[in-house]
């Protein structure tokens, strides 16, 4: 009902990291006669990134979109990439660092105007029940979605497959899900999803809500730190990027910590790492450094965000104390 499909184009997974690598993986070979090319963007979460790296390897030829300084992607950089060997495009709905939507919609079209066997895959894990859109507006031959943004237990993800998509089984065994995921299904999780798409539906406002909460967030930062700057605004309502240039986020997010108020460096699924999306926004090594990822819920509060403004003047202020003490020690 939320995806708004039917049952019979809905498969379980464990995860969005899973459907990635299972539409990635197998779309490839639906067109293995055709050619070996995908297109993707530089953005990509790690889970649709890394599999085609990994089918690099294997004599793949991926083409990697780069953003603009905003992360935007447009539909005119995928029609100068289609090629007639091209198998698969994958491009995610939202961006998870950003906060951007791509032209997935618009991009479908000019695909398919090309050469309507491509097949077409979406990342919609960070954008499913937070941003509008219909299967039928999108046109994707493949969705993948992921139950723990919206409120559902980890561990529950699914992959839409549009009617005539003949995907090969990423997991064999005892023939579950019509037999294209094996494997005993997770009822309890796969409830929990439901339950929890039910209760974002029947919140009509939460979108308008999320939206106020971060235009609030970003006026009530900027009025709180007068350094602060805007990376990416954000086209969806329950993400953002900022930086305090010249101070190290690791620090910053670190301090906030300590304080109860948890917001990030980039993707939780970087570990400490660099984020390869703010690197792909070309961003001077001091924005870059200083970058910080703000996420939001549709039961985030204005509290929330007076904390969070109170806390990052103070980790400010922490991180001022630190760099002079290390100059310091540097003399």
């Amino acid at each position: 009902d939320a995806l708004g499909c039917n049952p019979k184009n809905l498969y379980f997974t464990a995860c969005g990291t899973e459907g990635d690598n299972w539409a990635i993986r197998r779309g490839v070979e639906v067109n293995r006669r055709k050619g070996r090319h995908i297109i993707t963007t530089a953005i990509e979460h790690s889970a649709g990134l890394e599999p085609c790296k990994a089918l690099e390897k294997q004599g793949y030829e991926v083409t990697y979109l780069q953003p603009d300084k905003e992360g935007g992607i447009t539909v005119e950089q995928v029609e100068q990439a289609l090629r007639e060997d091209t198998v698969l495009v994958s491009m995610m709905l939202v961006n998870n660092e950003t906060g951007v939507v791509l032209p997935v919609k618009e991009c479908v079209r000019a695909v398919k105007a090309f050469d309507k066997s491509i097949l077409f895959h979406c990342d919609a894990v960070q954008g499913f029940l937070k941003v509008p859109f219909t299967l039928a507006s999108l046109g994707c031959d493949m969705i993948s979605v992921s139950g723990h943004k919206i409120g559902a237990p980890k561990g529950i993800g699914a992959l839409y497959l549009k009617n005539g998509v003949k995907l090969k089984p990423l997991l064999t065994g005892g023939g579950q899900e019509a037999g294209l995921r094996s494997g005993t299904e997770a009822t309890a999780q796969i409830a929990g999803f439901a339950a929890a798409c039910t209760a974002m539906l029947a919140d009509k406002n939460r979108l308008a809500r999320t939206a106020q909460i971060k235009q609030y967030t970003l006026s009530s930062l900027k009025e709180a730190l007068p350094k602060l700057e805007i990376v990416c605004p954000g086209d969806a309502p329950h993400i953002c990027a900022v930086t305090l240039p010249g101070y190290k986020s690791e620090v910053v997010v670190r301090v906030l910590g300590d304080q109860g108020v948890c917001i990030s460096s980039g993707s939780a699924c970087h570990k400490g790492k660099p984020s390869h999306v703010y690197a792909a926004l070309g961003l001077q090594k001091k924005i870059l450094d200083g970058v910080l990822r703000i996420s939001f819920s549709y039961d985030t509060t204005r509290e929330d965000i007076d904390a969070l403004a109170e806390g990052l003047a103070a980790a400010h202020a922490f991180a001022d104390v630190a760099m002079v003490s290390s100059a310091n020690r540097d003399a």
